[in-house]
């Protein structure tokens, strides 16, 4: 049976030791454990914010089946198995079956720009690999290639598996160009955080965040205003949480939420490098942007 995504997807973080250099697993276990009993309705493992680019395989393969370990199917599980090679996305999600993932999502991440038959093929030849749905992920910032909202629906009328589609462009066209060439019929999720009120308008079953980690009851508040139609008061949500959502971005994922989790009482040490951790004045602003939404 496909397990339905919806709501809020929150995202992971990887926590190293001091130096950058040895896997935190007890810390890990616990913000997977703080994200469901916040209320998320699935959790999403090894995305850019659980810095999933800056692991070695190995690594990768325990951060994978320690998470789906840890979440224990208390909630449902989409492992992000991005690779630069067909043949390691193969193998991550094939591994992610292998240990309970739920779902995975696939960003065509590359060195060489990709031609639209390379970028098919390449969804291609992993759906065949597996039999769990798959999230396409669209993130041109991140990847360095961007889906034409045409290319998506081709590879979701080609490829069985995939199914869903994360949005990520900060582009709000895209998502109504989705739901009027998919006819309805493609589930989208937002990956723009300041979006969440307008792609939620728009239609997204869901929005794949790494905010649940600091904010998790006003994410959600969020979520249920716009289900039951109360917009006035999902407006007015938004707004409150808006600026730490444009902070979170503009700081960078791994910095942002590594530093706001160590404020909220849970180490986790700082992003590996190159990527630096937020300085002096970032957690200053930081943590003036959480004790603001904490006493309200």
């Amino acid at each position: 049976m496909t397990t339905e995504f919806h709501g809020i997807i929150g995202y992971t973080i990887t926590p190293f030791s001091h130096d950058g250099e040895q896997l935190d697993l007890p810390a890990l276990g616990q913000s997977i454990d703080r994200l469901i009993e916040g209320g998320v309705h699935a959790i999403a493992p090894l995305g850019s914010t659980g810095e999933g680019a800056y692991l070695s395989d190995g690594e990768w393969q325990q951060v994978a089946q320690y998470s789906l370990e840890r979440i224990g199917r208390r909630v449902p599980s989409i492992v992000s198995v991005s690779d630069l090679t067909t043949a390691g996305a193969v193998r991550r999600a094939r591994f992610a079956q292998q240990h309970g993932a739920d779902a995975v999502m696939v960003l065509p991440a590359a060195y060489w720009k990709l031609s639209e038959a390379e970028i098919v093929q390449h969804y291609r030849s992993i759906g065949a690999a597996i039999d769990l749905p798959i999230m396409l992920y669209n993130n041109p910032a991140t990847s360095g290639t961007d889906m034409p909202v045409e290319l998506i629906l081709r590879i979701v009328r080609e490829v069985p598996n995939v199914t869903m589609v994360k949005e990520s462009t900060g582009d709000i066209q895209r998502m109504h160009k989705l739901q009027v060439l998919g006819e309805g019929q493609v589930p989208f999720y937002n990956g723009c955080n300041p979006l969440a009120l307008e792609a939620f308008v728009a239609g997204a079953s869901g929005w794949c965040t790494a905010a649940p980690n600091l904010i998790p009851a006003l994410n959600l508040s969020l979520y249920e205003a716009v289900q039951a139609g109360e917009l006035e008061q999902a407006r007015a949500l938004f707004y409150r949480q808006l600026p730490l959502l444009n902070f979170i971005l503009k700081g960078g994922l791994p910095a942002t939420i590594k530093a706001g989790l160590g404020m909220t009482g849970l180490p986790v040490g700082e992003p590996r490098r190159p990527v630096f951790g937020l300085n002096e004045q970032g957690r200053a602003t930081l943590a003036a942007l959480l004790e603001q939404l904490h006493q309200g």
